[in-house]
């Protein structure tokens, strides 16, 4: 990709600047505040847009500081570049009423759309966060960030696994998060159900349970009732006549009749009164004495009868119950029984549903194993990552050592990167962490590893825009740093509000577009 032409119509502080640039070095020298930040913003903004932030963040976001001084309705410009051998002009408007941006194909007219991906096709997957930790380097911040070593380790595992670059690791394995998330979700509400159900379950079976020990006691007392009341019909069918009749006559409160004693005294007078004496005193006697014997044995026999459980439960049976027919009793039998055995086929029911909610359903195995092979795919991706992790370092380490060596003139030949982007650098065979160099030697090292990161990350040859990135050099090697830039073949943009960049130039003969 190269950078024709900046054309800014009203952007910060510029207006209606039109900025043409080489394939080579273009070098815009200008004291501090003269604009040389707003344009290499302006360049990012073009590329990957602007927003506006929210709430507070909007007072001094990006959008706010480089918001035009005369006209801000009017905020807009245009990027002329070249990429795959051929042309685009892409404008944008970033005012927040009238946003927009328009991509055309200046070699066959043909309008291309920036909402639907088009400039990221042509970009080649270059993202904001690539860019600013790769080949563009703003003021004081040439320290790459954890965005970088994401990148890297994604585009290592994904490179060496597939053969191919576009496929995001840290998106994969975000999607197998959010499907391992989802999946566990549903089988805790799976266990929650089954847990609701089983308690809804097992507390109808207690109301069951106890319908069944209240119709089996129910069924108990009316058998019992029955058993008795048949018993008791069946005996008065078996008594002699004279006996049902005086049972019948003497009521059942009663041990004894009155009229029993009364048919006693008639006796007795009337032999008392026929029989002639002395006899009739001693017939008189020996007749009371005999009804006397008889009510004296009534008396005992129904004081001593031990009652049976049927008789004792008939003792509370009113006499209105009392007068129920035993076709009725069967009926209520029959009618309790039949009733029992719903209650007993229900009861079993319900324990089969626990017995079932007890087994492992094949839902359940089918979620547990699907569980499974999201965890062990997240594995085997972390696995490959770590495995491909090294042998990006090594790739990496062999780039950045090669740009090391150059930039520093021999004295560092080798770059370690480590995890999370901690270097080491190699010097006489001694390893040197980074943070004990000077920073000079610092700053070397950071541009060093985003050059090479960029190498490896992407096909594409971006430019590389420099902002007042060699302040802390020495003369010597940024000397070395031109040099290895211009032997480079990329388009470089270098802000600078000091002349050493131009004055080294001149010295090596590099030409260069002076802006």
């Amino acid at each position: 990709m190269r950078i024709q032409q900046l054309i800014i119509k009203n952007f910060g502080k510029m207006k209606d600047k039109d900025v043409e640039l080489t394939g080579g070095i273009n070098l815009f020298y200008g004291e501090n505040e003269s604009g040389k930040s707003t344009i290499h913003t302006f360049i990012k903004s073009m590329l990957f847009g602007l927003e506006r932030g929210r709430g507070r963040a909007s007072l001094n976001d990006t959008f706010s500081i480089y918001e035009p001084w005369e006209n801000p309705n009017y905020y807009s410009g245009m990027l002329k570049f070249e990429s795959g051998g051929k042309r685009f002009s892409l404008s944008r408007n970033f005012d927040k009423y009238q946003r927009n941006a328009e991509l055309i194909c200046e070699d066959d007219g043909e309008e291309l759309s920036v909402a639907d991906g088009d400039l990221e096709m042509i970009l080649g997957g270059l993202t904001q966060s690539g860019y600013e930790n790769t080949v563009s380097i703003g003021q004081l911040k040439a320290e790459p960030g954890q965005p970088l070593a994401a990148e890297l380790k994604n585009y290592a595992s994904n490179y060496y696994a597939t053969g191919n670059s576009d496929i995001h690791l840290e998106k994969a394995t975000g999607a197998l998060k959010a499907r391992l998330r989802e999946q566990e979700r549903e089988a805790k509400e799976a266990l929650e159900d089954k847990r609701r159900r089983r308690e809804k379950i097992e507390l109808e079976a207690s109301y069951v349970w106890r319908d069944v020990h209240r119709l089996e006691d129910e069924q108990e007392r009316i058998s019992q009732e029955l058993e008795y009341r048949q018993e008791k019909e069946d005996r008065r069918r078996e008594e002699p006549e004279n006996k049902r009749v005086l049972d019948e006559l003497r009521p059942n409160k009663w041990r004894i009749h009155p009229l029993e004693i009364a048919l006693f005294a008639v006796f007795v007078i009337i032999a008392f009164a026929l029989i002639p004496k002395p006899w009739n005193y001693l017939v008189a006697i020996i007749l009371f004495l005999l009804c006397g014997i008889y009510v004296w044995n009534r008396m005992k026999v129904e004081k001593g009868t031990v009652k049976t459980e049927p008789e004792m439960i008939l003792e509370e049976i009113t006499p209105e119950e009392e007068k129920i027919p035993l076709e009725k009793l069967r009926w209520e039998l029959n009618h309790v029984g039949e009733e029992l055995r719903e209650r007993r086929v229900q009861y079993d029911n319900l324990k089969e549903q626990l017995e079932e909610l007890d087994e492992v359903s094949d839902m359940s195995r089918e979620q547990d194993r699907d569980i499974q092979a999201v965890r062990l795919a997240m594995e085997k991706i972390n696995g490959l990552a770590a495995k491909m992790q090294e042998e990006l370092e090594q790739r990496l380490d062999e780039k950045a050592s090669e740009i090391m060596n150059i930039i520093t003139d021999g004295k560092y030949t080798k770059l370690v990167v480590e995890d999370n982007l901690h270097m080491n650098l190699i010097s006489d065979g001694k390893k040197i962490p980074v943070e004990q160099v000077s920073r000079g030697t610092i700053e070397q090292t950071y541009f060093a590893l985003r050059m090479a990161s960029a190498d490896l990350l992407y096909e594409e040859e971006y430019p590389v825009i420099l902002d007042d990135t060699f302040v802390y050099y020495d003369d010597a090697r940024l000397e070395n740093t031109l040099r290895w830039l211009a032997g480079s073949k990329r388009q470089v943009i270098i802000f600078t509000c000091q002349k050493r960049e131009e004055r080294l130039l001149d010295k090596m003969g590099v030409r260069f577009c002076k802006c």
